[in-house]
């Protein structure tokens, strides 16, 4: 068995959403903020049903995908 490694991930900052964490995280990527909405479930479930939530200090966001199985 290969050792696992952990995913990158960032906590949002004071006034961040989305979108500037994919510009900050992301820059060169097309799609940034719908590539870490694949990437974090838990976002994009939360944004189906509570537009008025946005992001928690809590919140960890994945700046990767998951590895490959």
């Amino acid at each position: 068995m290969q050792p696992t490694r952990a995913r990158r991930f960032v906590s949002p900052r004071p006034g961040d959403d989305l979108a500037a964490i994919a510009a900050r995280e992301l820059p060169h990527a097309d799609g940034a903020e719908q590539q870490l909405l694949s990437w974090n479930l838990h976002l994009a479930a939360r944004a189906a049903t509570r537009r008025d939530v946005g992001l928690l200090p809590s919140d960890i966001v994945f700046t990767e995908p998951p590895p490959p199985r």
